[in-house]
């Protein structure tokens, strides 16, 4: 029966794309071999790229988030293709790279490096200490040859007319991506939702720590807006740099949220506000622990509060019927669980993602709210 289901799924890769639509089942069972949310699509003949990044050396407290991409393969193929709006959104093609186990390897052996440095600090150590550094230097610059990778990767893809988005591991890893956007998209906005800001100025030493995330995003200039939603776990230099920013940054802090909804205002009234602080062009930076951590539990760094499922994707499909494009997004902080409840979570989210960015850029008919 395997090799019947692999001879099966061999038999689409001869097709064009609309022989493979044709012949797909949208109804079926995702095949073992099959791709992305069990659909039959190749990157050449997708018009949404995932780029998965197994990658998490930086986390701060714990890891687990670099097995993310592939526990999400798995749990995408039991999900039903079916989008409330438009049910033949799958037809426009979603398709991940193979993920990239030569930089899983490479995690592994730099997360345990990064684990020594922060043993260190936690001991008591300073940055300076020349032991110290000398970890950390060797970390930073494996870090940058990694952004370097998503970089090219991104670029080669938008080149191509691909949307593209990027499957973490940790925060750190869709730099490589906003930086690729910057240089073909011009000036853009980002929406993150998170737990957290990502302000933090090389956290721990790692110039690209999952916590400095937003640090970097702003060094690009065509990045002319951080609109951060859900935050409740903030330090007080962050807050500082987003006061001192000139409106650059403005933040939707959870408790605000929360309070505003208590009060009788409506999450429609608050979207419309969220919204209005975003330029044409918008990024989405889907940090999972964004949402409430019943829906995340073994993310690296879960916090009490945040959003539901239906207020995140709600907010994102006012994005698009504001009339903004999405033009990349990545979907970080997914940790497997032994239920497989967080990556069945990621899984959906990330359908979510790939379908929002493609109505948004015409690839398929729009959804209504």
């Amino acid at each position: 029966m395997e090799g019947f289901v692999r001879e099966a799924f061999l038999i689409f890769d001869c097709m064009s794309k609309q022989e493979k639509i044709d012949n797909f089942d949208a109804n079926g069972l995702g095949l073992k071999d099959s791709g992305l949310f069990g659909l039959p699509f190749e990157v050449e003949d997708a018009e949404v790229v995932v780029i998965p990044i197994p990658w998490d050396v930086t986390v701060s407290f714990a890891d687990g988030t670099s097995n993310g991409p592939e526990a999400i393969l798995w749990a995408s193929k039991q999900i039903d293709l079916y989008q409330l709006g438009h049910k033949d959104a799958w037809k426009m093609g979603i398709a991940m790279r193979e993920i990239p186990m030569d930089w899983a390897d490479l995690n592994k052996h730099y997360r345990k490096k990064a684990q020594e440095v922060i043993g260190k600090l936690e001991a008591g150590a300073s940055a300076g200490d020349d032991d110290v550094q000398k970890l950390i230097t060797e970390i930073n610059e494996q870090c940058t040859e990694l952004m370097d990778y998503v970089y090219t990767r991104s670029l080669a893809q938008l080149k191509l007319g691909k949307l593209v988005g990027i499957l973490g591991g940790d925060h750190s890893t869709p730099f490589g991506l906003m930086k690729a956007l910057s240089e073909t998209q011009g000036e853009y906005g980002i929406l993150q939702i998170d737990a957290h800001a990502d302000l933090r100025d090389a956290y721990e030493g790692f110039t690209y720590s999952h916590a400095s995330i937003m640090t970097n995003a702003l060094t690009l200039k065509n990045v002319t807006k951080l609109v951060s939603v859900g935050v409740r776990d903030i330090c007080e230099q962050e807050v500082e740099s987003i006061e001192n920013s000139n409106s650059r940054v403005v933040a939707f802090y959870d408790e605000q949220l929360k309070s505003k909804e208590f009060n009788g205002v409506n999450w429609n009234s608050i979207c419309e506000e969220i919204i209005a602080e975003l330029p044409k062009k918008v990024y989405i930076s889907f940090d999972v622990d964004g949402l409430d951590p019943s829906l995340c539990p073994s993310t690296g760094t879960p916090v009490h509060g945040g959003l539901s499922f239906e207020q995140a994707v709600y907010l994102i499909r006012k994005v698009v019927s504001s009339g903004r494009t999405i033009i990349g997004f990545d979907l970080v902080e997914v940790a497997p669980s032994e239920s497989g409840w967080d990556t069945n979570v990621g899984a959906r989210m990330l359908l979510q993602l790939c379908n929002q960015m493609g109505a948004s850029n015409g690839r398929m008919p729009s959804f209504s709210n």
